[in-house]
């Protein structure tokens, strides 16, 4: 579909308000997504650094004795 001038564009033939409300759904959507996507990965990476330290103290004890 050929525009004639970005006015008509924004427009979208009379459909903006659907086409915009779609990809502001979707973009909202995946950034969301992204960004608990980080925090969860963020999460398990500090949950997998305890478990190494608390295993490395448990063989220096184990060592010890």
């Amino acid at each position: 579909m050929q525009f004639d001038s970005i006015s008509e564009f924004f427009k979208m033939g009379g459909y903006a308000f659907y086409v915009w409300l779609a990809y502001g759904v979707s973009f909202f959507s995946l950034g969301t997504l992204i960004v608990i996507s980080l925090r969860q990965k963020r999460k398990v990476l500090v949950e997998i650094a305890k478990k190494i330290k608390r295993e490395e103290r448990l063989k220096e004890t184990r060592s010890t004795k």
